[in-house]
């Protein structure tokens, strides 16, 4: 009787962890968290390491791919150049990335000469604890999101991925209109 109830505990459990997230709009009311699939673009507006300004305002009808990223990571070296790939490539057609560069550790180098180092040239600011919280805080780096022309988000990224894997979410964003 207990090895059937803790396989039956087992089989549920593993079950509940099979759920995954839908990037498809839902009919529902219900509020999404920040950061979760479906939730919005936060309203920001700041000052990028190049001395611009940066605001979710000057985003709208683009797709945009925000990464977390810091000189120290090194997966975040890896994936940043692909970005620069698709900036390239897909930017007139409104395609923007911005990064969002980590302060909780010390620079390993100046960020601007590190970017630069790399052939990455897309905005950078420093990401806040407030600008962290707005995207629903940051659980590690790299932290990928990519959010649609409407501001929804569609994919979101813990960790390195592969720049083919985000130009397949890419492109049918690129499709839609606002």
């Amino acid at each position: 009787m207990l090895k059937q109830t803790l396989l039956l505990t087992l089989v549920l459990v593993g079950l509940a962890g099979c759920s995954r997230q839908s990037a498809s709009p839902t009919q529902s009311t219900k509020q999404v968290a920040a950061g979760e699939i479906g939730s919005s673009l936060p309203d920001f507006s700041l000052t990028d390491l190049q001395g611009h300004t940066l605001s979710s305002a000057g985003l709208r009808g683009k797709v945009v791919l925000i990464d977390f990223w810091a000189t120290w990571c090194q997966p975040c070296k890896k994936e940043m150049p692909g970005y620069q790939k698709l900036v390239d490539e897909y930017g007139p057609r409104g395609f923007v990335v911005i990064g969002f560069k980590f302060d909780t550790m010390p620079d390993m180098e100046d960020p601007i000469r590190f970017a630069n180092g790399i052939g990455v040239h897309y905005p950078f600011a420093v990401a806040t604890d407030d600008l962290k919280q707005k995207f629903g805080g940051i659980e590690g780096l790299p932290t990928t999101m990519l959010y649609d022309r409407g501001g929804v988000l569609r994919m979101k990224v813990i960790g390195f991925e592969y720049t083919d894997n985000i130009e397949s979410t890419l492109k049918p964003l690129l499709r839609r209109q606002k």
